[in-house]
Parts: structure tokens; C-alpha cells; sequence
């Protein structure tokens, strides 16, 4: 081979290579993002060091599971949408309702106890404010939430949790 094709060979490998890095990168930035969870607030849904892929693209919807900034931390937090923009919301007799109807809490222990309370005793508005959503851990008992630190700007959502993995990750969520 001569000098002049391993020039050209050692080129088109730089180039593919550099291609792959910019398509790798754009869709970490851009599409989804891989996750650890960290806290035991999604008990039985997450547990401690789960790795989750955040999809960034997600249209965010009642009951999604999401990653945001947290309000009250330098930290990401990983909880489940209860409500969206024009929603009430109350707990009574461990019942959560959303516009009235009861909402199916499958996903909770059946021995979970959440303590009631209406929307507009925790933050002071009546429905879910625009641009905004209230987020719960899937552990009730033992989750810092929008019962604590009030409604989510939409802005600050990260993304919506699409799978579960387990190789290695570099960004964290917590409580």
C-alpha cells in the first residue's frame, strides 16, 4: 500500500469516527440522556441505583415519570406526573382524585397510606397552574414532592423516564 492510500484510509477513518461522535453527541444533547436514580421516593416502580434512559423529546403526560430540576437542591429529581396544567387535585381515605375521578394507583403498595389533602391547602391555588405540573414519588411516605415544594415549571423538566438499564451512567437523580 502506498503512502499516499494510507493517508487516505487514515482520513476516512478520522472522518467516520468524528461523524459518529457528533451523531452520538447530538443525541445525548438533543434526544435522550441515560439517568441514575438515587433515594427511595419510586419505591416499588424505581429503586436506588437504577439506570433509566430520559427521553427529552416526550410529550409529558399524566401519570409519565419524569426527571427535573429540583426547586429545593442542586440535584435532578425523579417523580410521577399526578398533574397537568387545569387539573385539581385531593387525596381522601388514600384515594386520589384528578377532576373529581379516582385515579388508578396501581403501581403503589396496597399498604401505601398517602394523607389526604386538597391542592389548595398545599400550594394555595385551586387547579394546576399553566406552564406548570404536580409531581408525587411512588412512595408517598417517603418522597420530597410537589406536597413540599409546590408545582414544576414545565421548563424544568429534563424529560420522561422510557426504560430502565443497567449499564454505567453519569447523571444523577435523587429524592
Amino acid at each position: 500500500m502506498s503512502d499516499n492510500n494510507t493517508k487516505k484510509e487514515i482520513f476516512s477513518w478520522l472522518k467516520a469516527i468524528g461523524i459518529a461522535v457528533v451523531i452520538a453527541f447530538g443525541c445525548r444533547y438533543f434526544l435522550f440522556t441515560p439517568s441514575t436514580v438515587h433515594g427511595e421516593s419510586m419505591l416499588p416502580t424505581y429503586h436506588d441505583s437504577d439506570h433509566v434512559i430520559v427521553s427529552k423529546v416526550s410529550k409529558i403526560e399524566r401519570n409519565d415519570i419524569i426527571v427535573f430540576n429540583a426547586p429545593d437542591a442542586d440535584a435532578h429529581y425523579i417523580k410521577r406526573v399526578i398533574g397537568l396544567p387545569g387539573d385539581t387535585i385531593e387525596v381522601m381515605d388514600n384515594v386520589l382524585y384528578v377532576n373529581g375521578e379516582a385515579q388508578d394507583q396501581s403501581y403503589m403498595p396496597e399498604d401505601m397510606v398517602t394523607g389526604d389533602f386538597k391542592l389548595k391547602e398545599l400550594t394555595g391555588e385551586e387547579k394546576v397552574p399553566e406552564g406548570e405540573v404536580f409531581v408525587m414519588g411512588d412512595n408517598r411516605t417517603n418522597s420530597k414532592d410537589s406536597r413540599m415544594f409546590g408545582f414544576i415549571s414545565e421548563k424544568e423538566v429534563i424529560g420522561e423516564v422510557k426504560m430502565t438499564f443497567y449499564p454505567f451512567s453519569d447523571f444523577h437523580i435523587g429524592n
